[in-house]
Order: C-alpha cells, then sequence, then structure tokens
C-alpha cells in the first residue's frame, strides 16, 4: 500500500514540476515581449506620468491574463471558463500581430540608421517631428491590429469551408475510382471551440456525403467529463465505410485513455498503428494510422506512439494504401513503407501569419497537396477548429473533400 502511494505521490510530484516549468517559461518570455511593448508604446510616447501609469497597468493586467486564464479555466465551471479564456486568448492573437508590426518597424529604422551612416548628407535632427511619428506609428500599430484581428476572428469562428482535391493513385482498384475522403482535423474542442461548432461541422461533412471520414488528430483540449457534451454531435458523421480516428498531441495531454474509449463510443475506429482493409471483392485498399509522434515510449509503455513500420507492416503487392498521421514528418518513413498516400493536420497551416514560416522548421510540409520524393502524395490539412486565440490570418480553416482517381492530374482548389 506504501509503495503505491509513494508512486502516486511521485507522479503527482513529477507533473506538478512540469506543469510549474510549462507556464513558468512562457510566463517569463511574455513578461519581455510586454517590456518591449512598454518601451515602444507607452514610453516613447512620452505620454503624461498619469496616463503612463494607466497604461502600465493595462500591460501588466494582459500580461497575467495569459497564465490566468490557462490556470483558471481548469478550475471554473461553465459559463465563468468561457469568459476567463476570452480576454487572454484573444489578447495573446493580438500581441502576435502587434509583435510582428513593431519587429517590422524596427527593421525599417535600422535601414535608415544604416543608409544614414554611410550616407555624406546629415539630416538635422527634430525632436518634435520624431515625436509626431513615434505616436503616428504607434496609433497606426494598434488600429492595424484591430482590423486584422476582427477579420481574423471572423476566419475562425464561421464554419470551415470545404477545399476539394484530387488525387491520382494509379493502382486504385476500378470499383474504387472516384472515392470520396472527408478530412478534418485540429477541432481543439474546449474554452472556445463548443458544441454549436461540433455541430456545424457535422452537418457539412455529412452534406459532401462522403464514402469515409477520417479524423487525423487534435481533437480536445480537456478532459472526458469536461467536453464529452461538445463532442457528442460526431457521434451523427455518417458514410459508407465509416470514421477513422487517429491522435494527436493535443489528445495526449488531454487523457488519451478515456479519449480513445469516448472516440469509440461516439461510433470512431481508432487506428493505433494499425491497418485495416476496406472494399468488397477485388475492389480494395487499405487504412492505416498511427498515434501521434510527440508521445514518448517512457510515458506510455503499452505501445503508444508512432510506428510507421507496424502500421504498414506486411503490404499486399499493389493494393494502394492510406496512412493517418497527426503530424507530416512520417511522410519520410511512410515513403519507405510503401504508403500511397499520407492524410495530416498538425500545422494549422501556421494559423496566424507570419507563424506559417515558422513551422517550415519543425515540418517538412505546411499545408496542401506535395508528391514526397516522386512516389508518395501527403496531404496537409490547415485544420478545422483553432488552437489558442480565435484568430485564423491568412490561413483558414477547412473541411477537405478528397477524392481518389485512378486517372488524370491532381488537383486543389475550393469549393
Amino acid at each position: 500500500m506504501r509503495s503505491v502511494t509513494g508512486r502516486a505521490r511521485g507522479t503527482f510530484m513529477a507533473n506538478s514540476h512540469t506543469l510549474l516549468l510549462f507556464l513558468l517559461v512562457p510566463t517569463v518570455v511574455l513578461a519581455g515581449v510586454h517590456y518591449f511593448f512598454y518601451r515602444r508604446l507607452v514610453k516613447a510616447m512620452a505620454f503624461k506620468p498619469r496616463t503612463r501609469r494607466i497604461l502600465t497597468g493595462v500591460l501588466v493586467g494582459l500580461w497575467l491574463s495569459l497564465p490566468a486564464g490557462m490556470i483558471l479555466g481548469r478550475f471554473l465551471g461553465h459559463p465563468w471558463r468561457y469568459l476567463v479564456a476570452w480576454p487572454g486568448f484573444m489578447w495573446m492573437g493580438m500581441m502576435v500581430v502587434i509583435l510582428t508590426l513593431l519587429l517590422a518597424i524596427d527593421l525599417g529604422r535600422l535601414a535608415r540608421f544604416v543608409y544614414r551612416r554611410f550616407s555624406p548628407a546629415t539630416v538635422p535632427a527634430n525632436p518634435e517631428r520624431r515625436l509626431f511619428l513615434t505616436r503616428a506609428m504607434g496609433a497606426g500599430v494598434l488600429a492595424t491590429t484591430v482590423l486584422a484581428t476582427g477579420g481574423a476572428m471572423g476566419a475562425a469562428l464561421r464554419t470551415p469551408g470545404v477545399r476539394r482535391v484530387r488525387v491520382v493513385l494509379p493502382n486504385l482498384p476500378p470499383g474504387l475510382d472516384g472515392l470520396v475522403i472527408a478530412q478534418f482535423t485540429d477541432l481543439h474542442v474546449g474554452e472556445i471551440v463548443t458544441r454549436p461548432f461540433v455541430e456545424a461541422v457535422t452537418r457539412r461533412i455529412n452534406d459532401l456525403k462522403p464514402d469515409l471520414i477520417v479524423f487525423t488528430g487534435d481533437l480536445v483540449d480537456g478532459s472526458v467529463p469536461r467536453l464529452a457534451p461538445h463532442t457528442e454531435p460526431l457521434g451523427g458523421l455518417r458514410s459508407r465505410f465509416g470514421t477513422f480516428f487517429v491522435s494527436g498531441n493535443h489528445d495526449y495531454y488531454s487523457g488519451i485513455g478515456p479519449w480513445t474509449r469516448e472516440v469509440e463510443r461516439l461510433g470512431m475506429r481508432v487506428l493505433h498503428n494499425e491497418r485495416v482493409t476496406l472494399g468488397t471483392g477485388a475492389d480494395l485498399l487499405d487504412l492505416a494510422g498511427v498515434d501521434d509522434s510527440g508521445t514518448g515510449r517512457s510515458r506510455y509503455p503499452d505501445g503508444h506512439g508512432a510506428d510507421v513500420a507496424k502500421a504498414l507492416a506486411r503490404p499486399v503487392p499493389g493494393r494502394p494504401v492510406i496512412l493517418l498521421a497527426h503530424q507530416p514528418k512520417e511522410i519520410h518513413a511512410a515513403a519507405k513503407h510503401g504508403a500511397s498516400l499520407v492524410l495530416s493536420g498538425h500545422t494549422h497551416g501556421g494559423q496566424i501569419w507570419p507563424f506559417r514560416h515558422l513551422v517550415g522548421f519543425a515540418q517538412p510540409c505546411i499545408d496542401g497537396l506535395h508528391l514526397h520524393r516522386g512516389k508518395t502524395w501527403i496531404y496537409v490539412s490547415r485544420g478545422t477548429g483553432f488552437w489558442g486565440p480565435p484568430l485564423r490570418l491568412f490561413t483558414p480553416s477547412e473541411i477537405t473533400r478528397i477524392e481518389l482517381r485512378r486517372s488524370g492530374e491532381p488537383e486543389v482548389g475550393w469549393a
């Protein structure tokens, strides 16, 4: 009994330390970002002391709203959880836009400084003109942020559009020519993505009348008792071959065991490093799925973690194989083991520009249809929901209608 209690206490302490580190590091980094905002948007504006104190207090409050929303959201009930989450998430997105604009202005200033440093002509300093330009640029940054945030919030909260994709697989059996797959991914049901959004997504998928429905990871951000009422509409998904599910990293953060059981209760088939055969007679294809690659086997010793080799073992010669993998980086192993097509998510297409350009450092594909090494197709969805800020800037969400063909030209477009 003491040994069990000791292990439980050790696990609790380890999880507490991990949570503390998870919150501490971003909070310190965000403190530096907000100090930068103070220097550029408060101190540089030469406001009167009272105005400066008020604006400084606002910045401190916005900084604290980020960790406060994440912590309190785990303990508060409805509707307080959503009221606490919204300010922090909204400021998170606005902060990215403001930081991007200020850094762009600073690059322009640096270029002007270098030019003047090596230019023979000199321009006398004009403090009044400099203060006017500083205040004008600050006002411009805030106005641009408000407009960009409004548009990005509308793009995130509306029901996702349908992106149509045609993939050509020459070895596709004749009876499966024209097979339609509906892919959705990265819903991130939680504080802001709730039941009405899930209901709208379910209706739009069913309207496509797909032969097969696949979900490629990151369903939730929270526990089954808290979020099961919001994922319930997914039990209404309908297709010829059913709905198949693979895990994402956030599904593991939220408790992969309970969520696996809940997903199966809703009628989805979870592919846990395994493969199934779909079709009848000679018209067959294999559908495989792997766990998220971010799950360490030391934490989940019972076979969890991406194992593409296991999922694609003993292939049937000539039969097409589709692999569901949350992270696009599984394309390397998938191509090695003979997959015909990989369907992924995870990247959100960057979700908020300019993050799109950073995703490429971690993943081989950001979004869209690509042919890997001339033999394996991969399609990366921009995601159906969103994580964190309810914003999508230049990266619209999507439900994907994938049509498989034996011949023709590959194609990607919006319905």
